[in-house]
């Protein structure tokens, strides 16, 4: 008979449970995702916050294409297409039994559905604008969609990958708001309104299913708040944080992992290119060159930003960076403005919007324009209601500080009239030739070309790239670095072991 020593043999059980355990570990399934701002609904085709998109754009909701992490288009619901010749016809081809979360059938007609309901007279959907090229949608099978347009739209594309553009089901539609149901990954669980979002995994989902099995989406508005909540473990990941001077703490935390990206937002300061001395080229690259973009960011931002120097953000597919077209240079500067024949400087205003990162960039670019000998007045106004009337309907002002938010929206100098109030026969033409292009490689040259004309020509002061700060828990892999369309995408989010 053999003896063993009960302590010995407990000693080797707990050994074996804790081996066991380790060996059979399983990553996590599930996710908790800090957000700013709580929705106001469901639905990104009918109404504008960019909160919609960043809880149901991809993870709920899909289009016939999509954006990737690198601005790029992707198919999405329509596995290919072809353009004319013309560019004025779309034919695409749609992916094969792809059903809807309450298991109704995604087809050409579906499509055809969801697009004619944008371009409705009494369309309600936030960016209808971006698809007016549209003449008309014919679906001549269940897996064809033909869309027919009056002119060349090299963009139409991209915009059919915007959360604007969501495929919807028909019998759904009047839910979606509160209750969504789209193709994608996720279906819609719950919503604790002024609380949080929860989806699930769509166990009948088309294509690669999702390693989450539950994502919420909890809003937190506090700066400070939404640090306490990632301190304590209320939440995964915040991945627009909005408080830069609170960042530091936790890149030298080993336990978060803090990723800088940009967004598609650009910070610039307009300017009234109608008014003198602002009509003279010379002076607005005389003010570029004195003004120290990373001195900007810094006092803004705490540093977080990617300095920029056209209307082009670097999470855009096609970006440039042309900030050494007009680098900062003061002694260049005061000699380009004697040569505009303002040896002595002048005196303008600066018309602020009462938004916290205009008004500390006014005053470091005041301070900057000092010094080579221009004045530069300060006067607040109230954002969005008198800035809107004074600086964008009205352009009753000099120069004015604001982010453009919507991506890819360099065109913008090309209308006329917009509050720039600038005129280049150039640039109207390198827009008007890139919206005739037909293939993608085409489409981003003729961007470049645009974005060298505004740099050369500056028609608005181009500041920086609003920073994307991102800050998750180690161990979490698959969320996105920048942000070309403004979301939330964690269709590929997963944990390590």
């Amino acid at each position: 008979m053999i003896h063993v020593n009960r302590s010995i043999l407990s000693a080797l059980a707990i050994i074996g449970l804790v081996t066991t355990s380790g060996v059979n570990a399983q990553p996590r399934t599930d996710l908790i995702l800090g957000m700013s701002v709580e929705p106001s609904g469901l639905d990104p085709t009918a109404a504008a916050p960019v909160a919609i998109a960043q809880v149901v754009w991809q993870n709920l909701f899909e289009g016939l294409v999509t954006i990737n992490k690198e601005g790029e288009v992707e198919p999405s619901l329509a596995e290919s297409w072809s353009i004319s010749e013309d560019g004025l016809t779309y034919t695409f081809d749609l992916r094969d039994n792809v059903t809807f979360q309450n298991n109704k059938a995604f087809t050409a007609d579906t499509a055809k559905y969801t697009l004619d309901k944008i371009l409705k007279s009494d369309s309600i959907n936030p960016q209808k604008a971006l698809y007016t090229p549209i003449k008309s949608i014919s679906a001549p099978d269940p897996d064809t969609l033909v869309i027919t347009l009056s002119s060349p739209s090299a963009d139409l594309l991209y915009w059919l990958g915007f959360p604007a553009a969501v495929m919807i089901e028909p019998s759904s539609e009047q839910n979606n708001a509160t209750h969504p149901i789209g193709t994608g990954p996720f279906l819609f669980s719950n919503w604790k309104k002024g609380n949080q979002v929860t989806l699930s995994k769509y166990d009948n989902y088309w294509g690669e299913k999702p390693k989450l099995d539950k994502v919420t989406f909890r809003f937190i508005s506090d700066p400070q708040a939404q640090a306490a909540a990632l301190s304590s473990g209320g939440v995964d990941a915040i991945p627009q944080f909005q408080a830069p001077e609170l960042t530091s703490q936790f890149q030298s935390d080993n336990k978060f992992e803090t990723v800088i990206g940009t967004t598609s937002m650009e910070v610039i300061a307009g300017i009234n290119n109608n008014r003198k001395p602002f009509n003279d080229p010379r002076v607005r690259q005389a003010l570029m060159m004195a003004t120290d973009r990373q001195a900007i960011i810094d006092a803004t931002n705490e540093g977080f930003g990617t300095p920029i120097g056209s209307h082009f953000s670097p999470s855009d597919a096609g970006y440039e960076d042309l900030t050494n077209v007009w680098p900062y240079d003061p002694v260049k500067a005061k000699a380009l403005l004697a040569e505009a024949g303002y040896p002595n400087g002048f005196t303008f205003t600066m018309k602020m919007p009462t938004l916290a990162y205009a008004e500390r960039a006014a005053e470091i670019m005041q301070a900057y324009y000092a010094m080579i000998g221009v004045t530069m007045k300060l006067e607040s106004s109230e954002f969005p209601a008198k800035w809107v009337q004074d600086v964008f309907k009205d352009t009753n002002y000099d120069m004015s500080i604001v982010g453009h938010a919507e991506p890819m929206d360099i065109s913008i100098y090309a209308r006329h009239p917009y509050y720039f109030n600038y005129q280049s026969t150039d640039f109207d033409a390198s827009i008007a030739a890139t919206a005739n292009t037909t293939n993608e490689a085409d489409r981003l040259l003729g961007y470049k070309k645009s974005q060298a004309i505004l740099a050369q020509d500056v028609p608005a002061l181009f500041l920086y790239a609003y920073p994307k700060i991102g800050i998750w828990k180690k161990g979490l892999h698959g969320m996105w670095e920048n942000l070309p369309v403004p979301s939330n995408d964690i269709t590929d989010a997963f944990w390590s072991e």
